[in-house]
């Protein structure tokens, strides 16, 4: 959950539908190749407003049993987070009301996403041998 726009650290800019959209993305992978998911925990600051939503939708994608972006957070759910945060304001439903939609990364744009890619790829490609620059890897 690091990566969502809420995150203080990692300026990574994306939304709870980013991750949902990303999560679904690995599905499509995992069915169409045969994988098994290994889905580890941890990260995110918002443990409020991002952290159970992502999760939700993560566990949901891994089960197939994917949840409505629009469906509202249970009630159950915003009566204790409004217990342990009062005044802390709470989203509505599953959804940011982000588009997911995505470039794919090319290498030059200075986007923050872009930057981090751009970095990971040109510390750890050659490690393994593999052009940073290079588009097919």
């Amino acid at each position: 959950m690091d990566t969502h726009k809420e995150d203080p650290l990692a300026d990574l800019a994306l939304s709870v539908d980013g991750h949902r959209a990303i999560y679904q993305a690995f599905r499509a992978l995992v069915n169409e190749h045969g994988y098994k998911w290994l889905a580890l925990g941890g990260g995110g600051y918002e443990l409020l407003r991002v952290v159970p939503r992502s999760w939700t939708h993560l566990l949901a994608t891994v089960l197939d049993r994917d949840v409505d972006p629009d469906r509202p957070l249970p009630a159950d759910w915003v009566a204790h987070a409004t217990r342990i945060a009062p005044g802390w304001p709470l989203p509505a439903s599953m959804t940011d009301g982000c588009d997911p939609v995505h470039q794919p990364w090319g290498g030059d744009a200075e986007e923050p996403v872009d930057k981090a890619i751009r970095d990971t790829r040109r510390a750890v490609f050659p490690l393994h041998g593999l052009d940073p620059d290079d588009p097919r890897d």
